[in-house]
């Protein structure tokens, strides 16, 4: 893709597709290159060039045809608007619509433009499926689930979208992550908090199980909320996660993570995480779950 080309799209892909193209080209068929973009009442959808002609040809014709028969262009109109309710069913309510251009993707959030710079060499420079859907879940439930002047800590940052969404919804927020991932998590949250936020956020390093204790004494650090997004993928670390999961989640902590399933692994971890909190669904929507969770001492 050209650096001044500007794609709209939606991208619920997998981190281990590898990289975006070959996510859209898997979902679509067509190469980034190939593909511009229209909108049907507010959504953007993907579309080859060789469609986009046909598409107009086929326009055309339909408008010859409604001035010649006003009742059967009528139902032409009333089909579209059914296509248009189909097409808007087929993708899960939370997936967003977002710019994507060259290294850096723009968003949407609480009324304010996010811009995130990832990259494809590691997943905490991806923007995975369920952090866009928490994201989702707490700009839509503000009154339900209000972050406002709350302790929040993410664990396994990545990108850093989420904190930046839980900090504009006026949250004091610690971000963390492995060292390698802090300095793009640093830049991002800056980026698009500075000015914006009652708090401005931290960044701190945090491997997962690795003297929690000492590093983060739970006599000194206490948390409202810990967030967590898309954590549980092909790692080889899950029975740290949830002893980190455990050692952050005190009482008078609300534990909410967001998972989309997609080994069998996910599921035995899920079956665990039960066992060591108190659960409950928030939302749903096919493999993509949001728990809520707080301690069972």
């Amino acid at each position: 893709m050209h650096s001044s080309q500007t794609h709209m799209l939606f991208w619920s892909g997998d981190p281990s597709l590898g990289n975006k193209a070959a996510a859209v080209q898997q979902h679509t068929g067509f190469d980034m290159d190939t593909l511009s973009t229209y909108c049907v009442e507010g959504t953007s959808y993907m579309r080859s060039r060789e469609e986009g002609k046909e598409e107009e040809e086929k326009e055309g014709e339909e408008e010859e045809k409604e001035e010649e028969e006003e009742d059967g262009g009528e139902e032409d109109k009333e089909e579209k608007k059914d296509e248009s309710a189909v097409q808007k069913q087929q993708r899960p309510a939370w997936a967003p619509c977002f710019f994507y251009k060259a290294d850096k993707e723009v968003y949407n959030y609480v009324g304010q433009e996010i811009v995130i710079r990832g990259g494809l060499d590691s997943y905490a420079g991806m923007i995975w499926p369920a952090a866009l859907a928490l994201c989702h879940y707490l700009d839509t439930h503000r009154e339900q689930l209000s972050l406002m002047d709350k302790a929040v800590l993410e664990i396994g940052a990545g990108t850093g979208l989420l904190s930046v969404v839980a900090a504009l919804l006026g949250a004091w927020v610690t971000a963390t992550d492995l060292p390698e991932a802090l300095s793009n998590l640093r830049a991002n949250l800056n980026r698009n908090t500075r000015g914006r936020c009652r708090y401005a956020p931290q960044v701190a390093t945090l491997s997962w199980c690795e003297d929690l204790e000492r590093s983060y004494p739970t006599s000194v650090y206490r948390y409202d909320y810990v967030l967590a997004a898309d954590v549980v993928y092909h790692h080889d670390f899950l029975d740290e996660l949830l002893v980190t999961m455990k050692h952050f989640c005190k009482p008078g902590t609300t534990l909410i993570w967001a998972n989309k399933v997609r080994y069998e692994a996910d599921l035995t971890f899920t079956e665990k995480f039960k066992k060591a909190f108190h659960t409950s669904l928030l939302a749903e929507d096919g493999e993509m779950k949001i728990f809520m969770a707080t301690c069972r001492e």
